[in-house]
């Protein structure tokens, strides 16, 4: 009787705990302090996630551009992100996956 309240529990607590957990990618965005600029759905100094997703939607895969932008700064002088390929790649997905 106990067993099914149980695993109910576990399954809350992994769904709660779920978002509050933030890998790599979420702690380069904090430090870097991306949100200064860009938010996930209103622009601000910069675009929003949202449009940079939509401006990408349909393409070939932008990731190695975006990630070269980010380590470059790119055309538009966007800072400079200090962090390894496999890092800025998960930060690109996070943009990419923003609606």
């Amino acid at each position: 009787m106990n067993l099914p309240f149980a695993i109910a529990a576990v399954f809350a607590t992994v769904a709660l705990a779920g978002p509050a957990v933030a890998g790599p990618a979420e702690d380069i965005i904090a430090k870097e302090k991306c949100s200064k600029c860009h938010t996930a759905t209103t622009t601000k100094k910069g675009p929003s996630w949202a449009s940079v997703a939509e401006k990408y939607k349909g393409k070939p895969d932008p990731t190695a551009a975006l990630v070269d932008m980010l380590k470059t700064g790119g055309k538009d002088d966007h800072n400079k992100v200090a962090a390894s390929d496999a890092d800025l790649k998960a930060i690109v997905q996070i943009v990419l996956s923003s609606k």
